[in-house]
């Protein structure tokens, strides 16, 4: 298997990102090929003293940054995001993975690779720490949607969790501002009724942000605003606990004392809520594997989205996603009528 990685872009520069790939190169048996900057990647392999093995380097002079707007990547055809996205339209390599600019990869994903057929709209879908990991979806990619949007995202967030947790019947959820089944927006209300007759998926109703991280579903599902203010919050809420309990354990003799006698248990609880530990997010509904990295990964976090890349290629979840969103093909045709008529009314 071969895994293309945009070596440039992150936060932290390619160092990170080129130690985790190649960490996860070793560890899964990969060729990979690190596209960028070629004189850079080389400097960081030898003064990181990386072996260059199964490793290719496709040279790519410009970076997209971060503050690129998202279709920069029109008029950027020697950034290494925009070459990524080539060689994976080539059949180069079998997946792309990189923690670049979301919104560019995103145009990126829909412009130069094909959708899955009937899919209208790709999400990104991340991973949740909690009791249990929950799948949001969407993550960041689609600021605006439709109830059909919302309908096939839960078809195609309940085909991830099958094929890569193993779960029979996934539980969704709507994320929502209440548990009754008339709160939200117009929106939100008219999904929450077409969720509850679609076929494929375990609808369970609404779900508040504050039952998120106690398995109360599997699948979440909503648009992308919220679903990026929910991830950061969540991340940034969990990350202040974890520096307040160190904090808390280093206040005293006996407070530390008690730290280590329970270094074990307080091990395994920070690696259930460290977000790096369940790798990167993956575009679905994108006809290839693209697999969106943490823009402040490091190596660890680098390493587990190669290792997301890699149970992606292996299981056949864009022909589950395309077999369900073609079973459900009246139900989403009636999403998008009401969608339709929606609009006239708000234009009305």
């Amino acid at each position: 298997m071969k895994i293309i990685i945009d070596a440039m872009g992150s936060d932290k520069g390619p160092d990170e990102l080129i130690r985790g790939a190649i960490s996860a190169r070793d560890a899964f048996s990969l060729q990979l090929i690190l596209v960028g900057d070629e004189a850079v990647i080389q400097e960081s392999i030898r003064k990181q003293g990386l072996s260059d093995k199964d490793t290719e380097i496709c040279h790519a002079p410009d970076v997209i940054s971060m503050e690129d707007a998202p279709m920069s990547i029109r008029e950027r055809p020697d950034s290494s995001m925009r070459t990524c996205f080539r060689l994976l339209k080539e059949g180069a390599g079998d997946a792309f993975v990189g923690a670049g600019n979301t919104g560019a990869m995103h145009v990126g994903s829909t412009l130069y690779l094909r959708r899955i057929k009937g899919v209208r709209r790709s999400a990104l879908a991340a991973l949740l720490p909690g009791t249990k990991p929950v799948l949001l979806i969407d993550s960041g990619a689609n600021i605006q949607v439709t109830e059909e949007f919302l309908l096939q995202f839960a078809l195609m967030g309940s085909c991830y969790m099958k094929k890569i947790h193993s779960i029979d019947s996934p539980r969704v959820g709507l994320l929502n501002n209440g548990a009754e089944d008339h709160k939200g927006t117009p929106l939100y209300v008219n999904a929450h009724r077409l969720l509850t007759t679609l076929p494929g998926i375990q609808f369970i109703g609404n779900v508040e942000g504050k039952d998120i991280p106690y398995n109360v579903c599997d699948v979440l599902v909503c648009d992308g605003f919220t679903g990026n203010v929910a991830l950061k919050t969540l991340e940034g809420t969990a990350g202040f606990v974890m520096r307040q309990v160190k904090a808390a354990i280093g206040a005293s003799f006996s407070s530390n004392l008690g730290g280590l006698l329970m270094k074990k248990q307080l091990y395994a609880l920070r690696k259930r809520f460290d977000a790096s530990e369940y790798g990167g997010a993956p575009f679905l509904g994108i006809a290839h594997p693209v697999i969106k990295a943490h823009g402040s990964s490091d190596a660890n976090a680098f390493f587990h989205a190669v290792r997301q890349a890699v149970s992606y290629v292996k299981t056949d979840i864009v022909g589950d996603i395309e077999q369900a969103i073609a079973a459900a093909e009246d139900d989403l045709a009636r999403a998008a009528e009401m969608a339709k008529e929606a609009g006239k009314a708000d234009r009305g």
